[in-house]
């Protein structure tokens, strides 16, 4: 049995205004089986930001980073701790 690659990754993402009521980080979760967790997010009537800790498979995670890149959210990665 091969066991799984688990991580977690923090990454901030930015909306353009066409995304922001879309649950496309909803999607992306199932479509890829990943855990996002809200660290933090600032919605506005023309843009949003979310902080996102990301928990599943390493391949998972990239593919979903790249289905959220090819629907136009800006996706930077975060180092470190983010503070509550």
């Amino acid at each position: 049995m091969v066991k799984k690659k688990l991580v977690k990754k923090v990454v901030k993402l930015v909306f353009p205004q066409e995304l922001i009521k879309e649950p496309v980080t909803f999607k992306m979760a199932k479509k890829y089986d990943i855990i996002p967790n809200i660290r933090r997010a600032k919605v506005t009537e023309t843009t949003g930001e979310l902080v996102l800790e990301l928990d599943g498979e390493e391949k998972n995670i990239e593919k979903g980073i790249k289905y959220l890149i090819k629907l136009g959210v800006d996706v930077e990665p975060i180092e470190g701790d983010i503070v509550d």
